[in-house]
């Protein structure tokens, strides 16, 4: 398929938008454009293909399975024209050595594997050693040297903060449910709503423990039904309807594995964000290796 001579890079950009923050009106005021651009920069895609990338719905917008995939390939335009134009700012090509990075489960899976792409695009002579590892162990190798630095949900870290921390992205959190859940006839809804509901909790990453963080600021107590650290088969049940759950927007797909639908929603009683970050020893100066890798990642995280 040819590319339609009328279409523009601002389309692209609105309707990436449209798609990460799951409203028009919220991608329009966040691009400080009108809801109208956005809904007509949007429409005349969906001309321009012959798909229809997303489906309306009451409170916001949903990707259609074609609107996911070309979502995908939009993502990836963006952020190698944005490498492009900030090539200069970094001693691509030339810097050799190497990095020692700890990452954790959901970093590893749904953050970072696009962006080490990326690095390594502008820094080929730069090796990454990455290892898998919880938020704790992370931390100790950090601490001890064996860890140039770590990424994970630095908002599960607890005060006092020994390492320094960096805020790189900060990922709403909602409410998952299947398409046909009687939630969805609601035109709020409140933590008292889902409290009788059959909830499905989410092991990795220290998920319980930042979800009953939430449930007991609201004074509420999740119907836990089912516990797992995958969340595929998380997803899978959620679509199913044998449970709704609250997770990221960082890791929300809105199909499982099986084809099913995956709604979200919004609180009434505003859950905290995911925030992932780096941590580094305060009292060490990085290597040129790794001190290219916290730039490039702080500069495409927009931090």
């Amino acid at each position: 398929m040819q590319i339609p001579a009328n279409m523009t890079l601002r389309q692209l950009r609105y309707f990436a938008e449209a798609a990460e923050l799951g409203q028009f009106s919220q991608a329009a005021r966040k691009l400080h454009v009108s809801q109208s651009v956005i809904t007509t920069a949007v429409a005349q895609l969906e001309t321009s293909l012959g798909l229809k990338l997303f489906d309306r719905m009451p409170h916001g917008v949903g990707l259609t399975a074609e609107g996911h995939r070309f979502h995908q390939h939009v993502r990836h335009i963006l952020d190698t024209l944005q490498d492009a134009l900030s090539e200069p700012m970094f001693l691509a090509n030339t810097l050799p050595g190497r990095v020692r990075i700890g990452a954790s489960y959901t970093v590893l899976g749904y953050f970072l594997p696009s962006l080490l792409a990326r690095f390594k695009r502008s820094y080929p002579q730069v090796e990454v050693d990455l290892v898998d590892m919880d938020r704790a162990a992370i931390e100790q190798g950090v601490g001890s040297g064996d860890l140039d630095f770590g990424l994970c949900i630095i908002s599960n870290m607890a005060e006092p903060y020994v390492l320094r921390r960096q805020v790189l992205i900060r990922s709403r959190r909602q409410l998952w449910l299947s398409e046909s859940h009687p939630l969805l006839q609601l035109p709020v809804i409140s933590p008292a709503d889902v409290e009788p509901y059959p909830y499905i909790m989410l092991m990795v990453d220290e998920g319980q423990e930042s979800a009953m963080r939430y449930w007991r600021s609201v004074g509420r107590e999740p119907n836990v039904v089912f516990r797992t650290s995958s969340l595929e088969a998380l997803r899978g049940m959620v679509a199913y309807g044998f449970g709704v759950s609250i997770l990221s927007d960082m890791v929300y797909r809105p199909w499982s594995l099986e084809g099913r639908r995956i709604d979200v929603r919004t609180l009434t009683d505003a859950v905290p964000p995911m925030e992932v970050g780096l941590v580094w020893r305060p009292d060490e100066d990085l290597s040129a290796p790794a001190r290219a890798l916290h730039q490039f990642l702080v500069f495409a995280c927009g931090g």
